[in-house]
């Protein structure tokens, strides 16, 4: 199934390419409409994703461009990814097989159709295509300054000449801890894993267009946006929150560390009973966690990630264990 859809991708940006090169005026029935796809299953698909959809039925036009296509197959992909210097591209593909991709892996799409003027949807749709041809749809890829939301957001607001006004406050003054923490769960492993190799760069209040990072965001900013003169930025819109992340109280990160904290405990116990210290266990312990020192390190010191760093949170591990230890530590 995965292959099919991968076919009908590819046979869609086919289409849309044809369609680019012919680089068609749009005509006065055109519209342009911000999409926002709601979350999937895997980490990177966990905050949802934005695309822009060119809609004109007079050129018989309807392409979708999303700033978030990257291929696994590049060469030394991963190696890269850990860097922060994994290359993004600007993708375009016909809006039908765009919503099929994202409808065959139930997860809705939802569209604000934007109130611009023939003029501003022509300088949008140019941008859109100048930044397709090959020399220019590669950008390198940044999590918070730099991604599939901010992109087309900077192509709007450069088309309205930055007059975009929102009542929308959403995460305004948050940390960007913690607005993350609301799209991976707040019991998750996989945030207790982000917050362990975030550092206190992570803890700055985000201001004003600085939340606009995650598609989610975007959307709720832009559907309460007007111009200068209170025209409504969005004409028409189906849109419905983001549903939230919940975590089993049984397979939470606390659950985890209080099983971890028993664990050496008993440990603790056994050695205190044979007056004996059980070093093999410490050593489990003490190999991932430096392995955990490592990674931050390299990420802090030779990797372009904005928000990690060495912050309290990686004191937990150390501290849990010392305490479990404690019984032995003070017989």
């Amino acid at each position: 199934m995965r292959r099919s859809i991968r076919i009908y991708i590819l046979l869609a940006m086919l289409a849309a390419c044809i369609q680019l090169q012919a680089q068609t005026t749009l005509s006065d029935e055109a519209r342009l409409s911000l999409l926002t796809c709601t979350p999937g299953t895997a980490l990177y698909e966990r905050y949802g994703h934005t695309a822009l959809r060119v809609y004109d039925p007079v050129n018989d036009i309807d392409i979708s461009f999303n700033y978030g296509l990257f291929d696994f197959n590049t060469d030394h992909f991963y190696w890269k990814f850990v860097k922060g210097e994994t290359w993004y591209q600007l993708g375009a593909s016909s809006t039908k097989w765009f919503l099929f991709e994202y409808e065959s892996a139930d997860r809705p799409v939802y569209e604000q159709v934007l109130n611009l003027t023939p003029e501003q949807r022509e300088a949008i749709w140019l941008a859109l295509v100048e930044n397709y041809q090959p020399e220019n749809r590669y950008y390198l890829y940044n999590f918070v300054f730099d991604n599939c939301a901010t992109r087309p957001y900077l192509l709007i607001a450069n088309a309205l000449d930055d007059t975009i006004i929102s009542d929308y406050a959403g995460y305004t003054g948050q940390t960007y801890r913690r607005f993350i923490r609301h799209y991976t769960g707040a019991w998750s492993w996989e945030n207790a894993g982000i917050n362990l190799l975030f550092g206190p760069k992570a803890d700055r209040q985000m201001l004003s267009e600085q939340r606009l990072f995650l598609p989610e965001e975007l959307m709720l900013f832009m559907q309460s946006a007007h111009l200068k003169d209170n025209t409504p930025l969005v004409r028409e819109s189906y849109i419905a929150s983001f549903d939230s992340v919940h975590t089993p109280w049984y397979a939470s990160w606390p659950v985890g560390l209080a099983l971890f904290f028993i664990t050496m405990m008993l440990v603790s116990i056994y050695d205190r009973k044979r007056q004996k210290w059980s070093w093999w266990a410490d050593l489990i312990v003490l190999v991932p966690y430096v392995m955990l020192l490592v990674i931050v390190t390299f990420l802090t010191f030779f990797s372009c990630h904005p928000l990690v760093g060495f912050g309290w949170r990686l004191l937990i591990i150390p501290i849990t264990h010392l305490c479990a230890r404690l019984i032995y530590i003070l017989r």
